[in-house]
């Protein structure tokens, strides 16, 4: 059952409850206190009969029966609105009565009825017309005989408004209950809306639309249950679109590192074969011989490499203090002479300080970042190290004048195996990890690297390297 249908059904049930409770209570409660109004008023008329035939008989208690029988004919003319009925007898004979069609019912009542002389009884009666009386019953003695009177008072009035009460008592409980009907379930409906917004959203999401999100309409406990909802989708999105991404790469990596090994490997095992068939000459062995040397000094760079990237990647290397600045000029002098002979220029500028560093993954840094700039710029041109002291660590730019980065290829250059120009950097001995040994050393200071060109032609790296520095 939907929930804005057990909303509206406990409501109903709710109010049948406790208006029909109080409803039922009022109406009765009401009923009782006419009632007693009416015995009060009814006992009292039937002690003024009484009390007549009392001082009758104290006055004179062998009056005969026909004497007395004309008191409480001149009593019941004198006062006849205070009964509907009065009978008075002794024995089996009726000395009087009033309301002769109701004889039989009177008789019946005080049939039923015996008390005691002096004493008396009440009861509420039927007759056989459905009407409702409040009869009072008791017995006088006078001389030797005990006269019984009887008195019943018509109370139809109050059952007839008891009976009034209570049909437009369930008038209006029929329409309570419509209104409480609708006004609930419009109420709930508007309440549960947001719920089912949310359950249709997370639907959605696992169907793999995961761009889907829930309208938030209010700033209640259900509107933040909303922003909440729409906070955990935004980081499940990021989290799906990086593993899709890291998949991405993985596969990548695995393509890029088996077409690497299989070119030397072909290499390796079609000169190997040639050198088991024993065909060769000493000097196409000997060229054959060299080409596996050559292979052979390929793949162990690249395994090198990639243990390198692993280690890093796993392991937490100490930091000591340094002056970035001094291995930055030592590159430069280093670096001088064998990039001076094919055109490029290298300088530097450095400001003066000390931060925490791994000196050799610094220097390991300097060399790709320098080696990638060397490549892009084959026929000479300008190379700068640039080098700022931060609070926490310090600054690197390396600028070149070379062809530059395309923009297709920002984000992909600390891929492992990624090559801006794959013809080129294979043909100059590149492998495609020295940028992503870069990220991981950055990382590894708890610092980034980033990539652009620069307006005046080249590209521009900057590395953020903070493992924090002393004063």
């Amino acid at each position: 059952m939907k929930f804005h249908l057990k909303m509206t059904l406990s409501m109903l049930v709710l109010l049948s409850l406790l208006f029909g409770i109080g409803g039922s209570l009022l109406i009765s409660g009401s009923f009782r206190d006419s009632l007693e109004r009416e015995k009060s008023a009814a006992f009292g008329d039937y002690r003024m009969a009484w009390g007549t035939l009392q001082i009758v008989n104290s006055l004179n208690p062998y009056l005969d029966r026909e004497a007395i029988a004309q008191t409480m004919a001149q009593l019941y003319q004198q006062n006849s609105a205070s009964w509907s009925d009065l009978r008075l007898s002794a024995g089996d004979e009726v000395l009087y009565e009033s309301g002769v069609t109701r004889a039989s019912f009177l008789q019946s009542v005080q049939a039923a009825e015996d008390p005691q002389p002096g004493g008396c009884r009440f009861c509420v009666a039927d007759d056989l017309e459905g009407r409702h009386y409040l009869v009072f019953s008791g017995a006088v003695e006078t001389g030797k005989d005990v006269l019984r009177l009887t008195t019943s008072h018509d109370i139809s009035a109050l059952y007839a408004a008891r009976q009034d009460q209570q049909r437009t008592y369930l008038q209006v409980f029929a329409v309570m209950c419509l209104l409480c009907a609708a006004l609930s379930y419009s109420v709930s409906r508007v309440l549960t809306a947001p719920l089912e917004a949310l359950s249709r959203t997370s639907r959605a999401i696992a169907s793999g639309n995961y761009a889907s999100r829930v309208r938030v309409r209010s700033s209640d406990e259900i509107g933040m249950v909303s922003q909440d909802f729409n906070v955990m989708a935004d980081r499940l999105e990021e989290q799906i679109l990086e593993l899709r991404h890291s998949v991405e790469r993985q596969e990548r990596f695995v393509g890029s590192f088996a077409h690497e090994m299989k070119t030397p490997m072909t290499s390796l095992i079609g000169y190997a074969e040639l050198i088991r068939s024993g065909t060769l000459t000493p000097e196409e062995q000997t060229e054959a011989a060299g080409y596996l040397y050559s292979e052979g000094k390929r793949l162990e760079s690249l395994s090198r490499k990639l243990l390198d990237l692993l280690v890093i990647q796993r392991q937490d290397m100490p930091l000591v203090e340094v002056s970035p600045g001094e291995l930055v000029e030592e590159l430069v002098r280093r670096l001088g002479p064998p990039y001076g002979a094919k055109g490029i220029q290298v300088s530097c500028d450095c400001e003066e300080g000390f931060c925490y560093l791994e000196p050799d993954l610094t220097w390991s840094l300097l060399l790709n970042l320098a080696d990638n700039a060397k490549k892009s710029m084959e026929h000479g041109g300008q190379l700068t190290f640039r080098l700022r002291m931060l609070e926490d660590g310090c600054r690197l730019q390396v600028l070149d004048s070379g062809r530059g980065i395309p923009p297709q290829a920002l984000e992909h250059l600390t891929e492992a195996f990624y090559r801006v120009d794959k013809a080129r950097s294979r043909k100059q001995g590149g492998f495609g990890l020295g940028l992503a040994l870069c990220q991981e050393i950055a990382a590894l200071h708890n610092g980034s690297i980033r990539f652009g060109n620069r307006i005046q032609g080249g590209a521009c790296v900057t590395v953020e390297l903070r493992g924090g520095r002393t004063e």
